[in-house]
């Protein structure tokens, strides 16, 4: 089991939620939490619960020019990211002929392309190293589609497609790639995503905690996994679905379309 004691772990849309959470239980542990978003105030708020063991960046990863400058002083500064949490992301639960161009366009720029932007600064010096991780935090939603969330669920879809590639690619690198699933979790996401909370309220009976959540990911970090799927039952639905899924989709369809 891999010590996150003394490890840079760079996390992106770390200033709520999955990632804060993540960011404190890595401070615990003995890692130096960089806590990366685009807001500045949440940010200082975050390092000054955690104490003197993180530090702040400004970052907007659907910005490539933000990205490079950052990483740029990471790499400046401490040679190598140790691991890259790219968690940064949002959502809209609309039906798709309601959804703009403009937000489907978004979407896949934060979610998808930002996280694209983020593995390629830090993976050159991982590869110079012999080592490094690379922690994808996509969704169930990568796996199932469901109504209102054709956006959303394919930026997850491009994530975890993305990820499985990459972890071939660099089989044998030294560099382990790790996709983490997780249903429905108790954070702000949904403030933007579902505005009426009607989704939030259908579901609460099965939502995960950031809590639940980040400690799930600090634990992949330290055994090195290629895939977390959360809560397990969803995985196994997952699987289901893949064998079946049009016998699937016809008997899930009630508990899965709650948006």
């Amino acid at each position: 089991m891999a010590k996150l004691e003394g490890k840079i772990v760079a996390i992106t849309g770390a200033s709520s939620g999955i990632g804060a959470k993540t960011a404190e239980l890595i401070a615990r542990r003995g890692g130096t939490p960089l806590l990366m978003a685009r807001n500045r105030e949440k940010l200082s708020e975050l390092a000054g619960r955690i104490g003197g063991r993180c530090e702040t960046y400004e970052l907007d990863v659907s910005s490539a020019s933000s990205v490079e400058r950052v990483f740029d002083l990471v790499h400046k500064r401490h040679g190598k990211v140790d691991v890259l949490v790219n968690n940064a992301g949002f959502g809209k639960f609309v039906m798709f002929e309601d959804t703009p161009l403009d937000d489907f366009e978004k979407m896949m720029d934060v979610n998808y392309m930002g996280l694209v932007r983020c593995t390629k600064a830090v993976l050159p010096p991982m590869r110079s190293a012999g080592s490094g991780q690379i922690v994808n935090i996509a969704s169930l939603a990568g796996k199932i589609g469901t109504a209102k969330s054709a956006g959303y669920a394919a930026t997850k879809h491009a994530v975890l497609g993305l990820t499985n590639s990459l972890r071939q690619e660099l089989a044998g690198s030294g560099i382990t790639v790790t996709a983490i699933n997780p249903g429905p979790v108790d954070t702000p996401f949904f403030d933007l995503a579902d505005p009426s909370g009607t989704y939030a309220a259908n579901v609460k009976w099965f939502m995960l905690t950031p809590d639940q959540v980040a400690m799930s990911i600090v634990r992949a970090m330290e055994r090195g996994r290629a895939e977390v799927d959360l809560p397990a039952v969803a995985g196994f639905g997952a699987k289901l679905f893949h064998l079946f899924p049009r016998t699937f989709e016809r008997f899930s369809r009630r508990f899965l379309n709650l948006k």
